[in-house]
């Protein structure tokens, strides 16, 4: 069982023990970690954005099965580093070493391993870069995403926000979503995004603040 699970694991015993425990037992019961989030149409001309990089592992593991582009996205120092030590012999994986968001700022980040987060509170923290999403995609030419992992720690509402509102959206094919129960109301500001999503995307799987996918209508 990965640190991701763990802590999914961990957070459900706190917060929402039975609705979250249900999610859970169903997405681990259905061997979901290790298919669901790997099976896609994808090939050697695809283009995979992984934002939360982290280690890298989802990343390695989605290019050992297709050979693709990857573009890591991973705000703090350290991981950012390690990944791009990790794939430096690898023309076709790319870390960037910020935040995508709604607007280009500096922000402060709490330090606390894959939950690292601007929405929580630890003694070690850092600066990081966000870039404004739509900036960033313009200045880099990206026009297509064939898949774009999302496990950002609270900054996925933001984000996500910004993709429906300049028609991003449209463009990606598929969403690899976690969402996290950080902040005021985040079960209403979530279930305000996937009727966004809901205009241009339909859900796949969805296991409620585990993993869900959408997969853009008409494909």
């Amino acid at each position: 069982m990965d640190s991701i699970i763990r802590r999914i694991i961990r957070r459900a015993t706190l917060l929402f023990p039975k609705e979250i425990d249900k999610e859970l037992k169903r997405f681990l019961s259905e061997d979901c970690d290790d298919k669901l989030r790997y099976e896609y149409d994808l090939n050697q001309s695809s283009l995979v954005l992984d934002l939360g990089g982290f280690k890298g592992q989802w990343a390695s593991d989605i290019y050992s099965r297709y050979n693709c582009r990857i573009l890591i996205f991973e705000p703090v120092k350290l991981f950012a580093c390690n990944i791009n030590e990790r794939f430096k012999n690898n023309q076709n994986i790319e870390v960037f070493n910020l935040a995508l968001g709604a607007t280009s700022r500096i922000e402060t980040i709490s330090l606390n391993a894959d939950g690292s987060s601007v929405h929580i509170k630890t003694n070690t923290k850092e600066s990081i870069q966000f870039e404004d999403v739509e900036t960033f995609f313009v200045r880099n030419e990206i026009k297509h995403i064939d898949l774009m992992k999302v496990n950002i720690e609270g900054g996925e509402y933001e984000l996500l926000t910004r993709l429906v509102e300049t028609g991003i959206i449209n463009n990606i094919d598929n969403l690899q979503i976690q969402f996290h129960d950080i902040g005021i109301d985040a079960t209403t500001h979530m279930d305000m995004i996937c009727s966004d999503l809901s205009k241009t995307h339909s859900p796949t799987y969805k296991y409620k603040f585990v993993w869900e996918n959408w997969l853009r209508k008409g494909i």
